[in-house]
């Protein structure tokens, strides 16, 4: 299992997002993680799939582990990475939804919406997302089949 600091974390928000994206990289970088801003960097209206797909591109490149994307409900930012291949990003507003997106889908980005969430529980949302491992022994042929379908382009047929 990596430690804290021998992985990094890319964030990005919308300008819905901002304030709180802000304090979570004082608390994302508290914890030990390396992290990049991948923007938006003020209040100002931003089209929030650019980021997200910024933010997806470089996770799935493995240029960051994971990442962490903010926006008013977390919605449009999770749709928005998801479209780029081998990314899984998960919206989550609670911990018990961030720890099963890692531990049974191996999500590799969190979407979170400031408008849904606070302060402290977002901070708890992040930790466990970040912490959790996947259970590849558990739900790693379901995780497969997502890929399958995903190299596909296609639904596969089911059983």
């Amino acid at each position: 299992m990596e430690t804290n600091k021998s992985f990094s974390v890319a964030i990005g928000c919308d300008e819905a997002g901002y304030e709180l994206k802000e304090l979570l990289k004082l608390y994302i970088e508290a914890l030990g993680y390396k992290l990049q801003d991948f923007g938006c960097y003020s209040s100002s209206p931003v089209l929030y799939p650019d980021i997200a797909v910024a933010v997806a591109t470089a996770v799935s490149a493995g240029e960051h582990r994971l990442g962490v994307l903010i926006c008013g409900t977390g919605i449009g930012m999770a749709i928005s990475a998801n479209k780029i291949k081998g990314v899984r990003a998960a919206q989550a507003h609670d911990t018990y939804s961030a720890e099963r997106a890692r531990k049974s889908n191996d999500a590799q980005i969190l979407s979170i919406g400031a408008r849904v969430i606070g302060l402290e529980l977002a901070k708890s949302i992040v930790k466990i997302f970040l912490e959790s491992e996947f259970e590849a022994e558990r739900s790693g042929p379901k995780v497969e089949r997502i890929t399958a379908v995903e190299k596909a382009d296609r639904d596969l047929p089911s059983r």
